[in-house]
């Protein structure tokens, strides 16, 4: 999906993606489901910079909200950690096209994981 990660740092992630022809739905406008998709990997790198060595994470719960479509051009997420508590951590994004136009609101939850060290027998 030529996805690029533009920008790093504690809690905050922004990437940006080329919306190309195939990417589009019947009435010529990104696919939604890209959108999602895009938001949900850079809510899940904004929640990266805030885990400990030992945890892992997962989605859980997401929900979206529509608000206008775009065909051409690239489109930027930029997601931040809203709060991290003991067993979940939530999250938000807005996905913009490069003019600033919002396209797209998600909000998360993620599980948060404990990596447990495999045993060598």
């Amino acid at each position: 999906m030529s996805i690029e990660l533009t920008d790093l740092k504690e809690g905050y992630a922004r990437f940006r993606m080329p919306v190309r022809p195939e990417y589009l739905q019947g009435a010529k406008s990104i696919q939604g489901g890209l959108l999602v998709a895009l938001a949900d990997e850079c809510i899940a790198h904004a929640m990266m910079t805030k885990l400990l060595p030992e945890e892992g994470l997962t989605t859980i719960e997401l929900k979206s909200n529509f608000l206008a479509g775009e065909n051409s051009g690239d489109i930027i997420a930029d997601a931040t950690v809203f709060k991290k508590g003991k067993s979940l951590i939530i999250g938000d994004c807005l996905v913009t096209n490069a003019q600033g136009k919002n396209l797209c609101r998600v909000s998360a939850t993620f599980l948060l994981l404990n990596k447990k060290e495999k045993k060598v027998t």
